[in-house]
């Protein structure tokens, strides 16, 4: 009388339950993130209904408030306005209680009115998806129970409900923005938790997200492997997707013996790479600087932290522990000064191209004449990119 259509062995049904939410995932990542909220690639009607019925059975979300609230986040990331910022809100609240937020933020209108435009309205959301949201979820329980059995069912059920909760709303938007190692140096404080996205099928490359929203693809680096774009693949090869939006490929050529308009293009196309590339050079010469100063490897730990992150995020202390520091060694001082020049080409909104020109080759200038070896290499890199 307990059993279900399928009676299965108990590991039987662990996998099933993984299989289950690993669909659940793809359908956020692939349909509710990488499709309606960046636009990152179109899909054909049948896998579209695919993914939304799936999502009505198993989540319950409504794709335009998850569109509008995933939005607001980019728009306001890590401030006091991001619905769920762990700088702003602490760890512990959005890791355990990331559901609660995005529930309170969905009951704000102006958030969906002003974010959730371009999502789907037709007769199946405004009378279905929409308005019985709570019942998709409700019909999935019966679902479970009949093809599982009563206990095994309720299981794999309150598996299912707990997935996205977690995973979604409190790793990703927990962790993914206070731990693991970041490939670009974003103005927010986004982490990729690991190089290998599988079990939230992609979504741990998060910083790389940050760093190109429009990007069908997470991963960047030879090493990384984003199991979200190895589905949307499978859809191309199945003609049920069109890739619209990839992130950039670094170009290099030979260096140009004057930078113009095409350079400022390409360092302001590839801003975060150029960030990173620097952040090399930086890190180089405080290796030497940091020998020659004679600290131990405790200080030297915290020195390479101190200069390598944003100066706006670190405390007072550190503020002046890095002052002091900088005091040290003039040239430290200066590489850490240009880092800042550097970044100030693509995060100042008021300068026009040519006013960023001009400012690139005063940098490149002083860059030269420097006689900081790092610095004069750079300057040659500077002169290399292309779109």
């Amino acid at each position: 009388m307990l059993a279900g259509y399928w009676d299965l062995p108990w590991w039987c049904d662990l996998l099933v339950a993984l299989a289950l939410t690993h669909v659940t995932i793809a359908a956020v990542t692939i349909y509710l993130h990488r499709h309606q909220s960046h636009g990152a690639l179109e899909l054909a009607e049948l896998a579209a209904h695919f993914f939304r019925l799936w999502l009505w059975l198993t989540t319950g979300m409504i794709t335009k408030e998850w569109v509008a609230i995933h939005r607001k986040h980019h728009a306001k990331v890590d401030t006091a306005d991001d619905p769920h910022s762990p700088v702003a809100l602490g760890l512990n609240r959005v890791l355990w209680g990331g559901v609660f937020l995005y529930v309170r933020e969905s009951h704000n209108h102006k958030t969906i009115e002003r974010y959730g435009h371009g999502t789907p309205d037709d007769w199946l959301e405004r009378r279905i998806y929409t308005p019985l949201h709570k019942f998709g979820i409700l019909l999935m329980l019966v679902i479970d129970l009949a093809l599982f059995g009563i206990i095994p069912g309720a299981v794999i059920w309150a598996v299912q409900m707990v997935w996205i909760p977690f995973w979604a709303a409190g790793v990703i938007n927990g962790i993914g923005h206070f731990w693991g190692y970041r490939n670009f140096a974003c103005a927010d404080a986004s982490r990729n938790i690991l190089p290998i996205g599988l079990l939230i099928g992609g979504e741990e490359l998060h910083n790389n997200h940050h760093a190109h929203p429009g990007s069908a693809r997470l991963a960047v680096r030879r090493y990384e492997l984003d199991i979200g774009w190895v589905y949307i693949r499978l859809l191309q090869w199945l003609r049920m997707a069109r890739v619209t939006k990839l992130a950039p490929r670094v170009r290099l050529t030979r260096p140009r013996p004057v930078v113009d308009a095409d350079t400022v293009k390409a360092i302001l196309t590839y801003r975060y790479e150029v960030a990173a590339s620097y952040l090399k050079s930086l890190r180089c010469v405080a290796a030497e600087e940091l020998a020659r100063l004679k600290l131990d490897l405790r200080a030297r730990r915290e020195a390479l932290h101190l200069l390598a992150g944003d100066l706006a995020s670190l405390a007072h202390a550190e503020r002046e522990r890095l002052g002091q520091l900088l005091e040290r060694s003039p040239r430290l001082s200066a590489v850490y000064a240009m880092r800042a020049d550097l970044e100030a080409l693509w995060t100042r909104s008021g300068p026009n191209r040519e006013q960023i020109l001009r400012e690139l080759k005063n940098w490149i200038g002083r860059a030269e004449a420097s006689g900081i070896r790092q610095l004069e290499e750079f300057s040659i890199r500077l002169r290399r990119y292309v779109v």
